[in-house]
């Protein structure tokens, strides 16, 4: 092979991962799921009440959590305002009768369980391992610090990764192009060096197609097609696991 091959098949190759953490390298949906059913059971034993009561306060908490916009600069933590989420959602659902304790309770009770649920598991430790032997690896998540810290803490990933950026420490989250151009900054590599592996097409794929990088990688564990009007992926598996085939064609 001569030095002009050697040298464009440098170029082309793929030099580091950034890998998106919830629900694909986690199953935070799945933890959070059980997270749920804990404090239904909570709920169910302190107040007496039918299990579409139970139901309807578990909705409106998720809800509140979904459209949740967090401001440090407010003067509550991520803690007060979560506790806060359930004590409203009891309060809409059965009026001001219950324990004054109960949306810490039920807080704490939920965030407890989510974290002891949330674990790299063996494969994707072996994966990681494998993968930090060939490649430089970045773990980028967005969401608000403490709650993305705890995670990262509680799974004990730090070890696989030569940096973690968490967006809720920057101006700007996933998909701006500003922290994928930290991230390679981070990693001394340009944005055509890198991959994107993540679930969401909004966020990690959208933020990887806007970034430049070499290839896009989407997690659908569902199968799901793409929908209409969504940027599309360069590549979709249904685990994380399957990225080595992938990894392969970009050779």
């Amino acid at each position: 092979m001569n030095e002009q091959c050697a040298s464009a098949m440098e170029e082309k190759a793929v030099k580091a991962i950034l890998f998106d953490m919830d629900n694909t390298l986690i199953e935070t949906s799945r933890a959070n799921g059980v997270a749920i059913q804990k404090t239904s059971e909570l709920l169910k034993t302190t107040l007496t009440l039918d299990d579409n009561t139970i139901s309807s306060i578990c909705d409106k908490f998720k809800q509140k959590l979904y459209h949740e916009s967090f401001d440090p600069s407010a003067g509550r933590t991520i803690d007060e305002v979560r506790v806060g989420h359930w004590e409203e959602s009891i309060q809409e659902a059965v009026g001001s009768c219950s324990p004054p304790s109960l949306g810490a309770q039920c807080y704490y009770l939920w965030k407890n369980s989510r974290l002891e649920f949330l674990c790299l598991s063996p494969e994707i430790c072996n994966l990681l391992r494998q993968l930090r032997s060939r490649y430089k690896l970045l773990l980028l998540t967005n969401g608000e610090t403490q709650t993305q810290r705890e995670k990262i803490k509680a799974v004990r990933c730090e070890e696989f990764f030569d940096a973690i950026v968490v967006g809720g420490e920057y101006a700007e989250q996933k998909p701006f192009v500003s922290i994928f151009t930290l991230c390679f900054n981070m990693l001394q590599v340009k944005a055509q060096d890198c991959i994107v592996v993540g679930d969401s097409l909004d966020t990690d794929i959208e933020g990887g197609f806007n970034a430049k990088v070499r290839a896009t990688v989407w997690i659908s564990s569902a199968g799901g097609a793409v929908p209409d009007g969504s940027v599309k992926p360069d590549y979709t598996i249904p685990t994380v696991l399957d990225l080595p085939d992938i990894l392969q064609q970009l050779k």
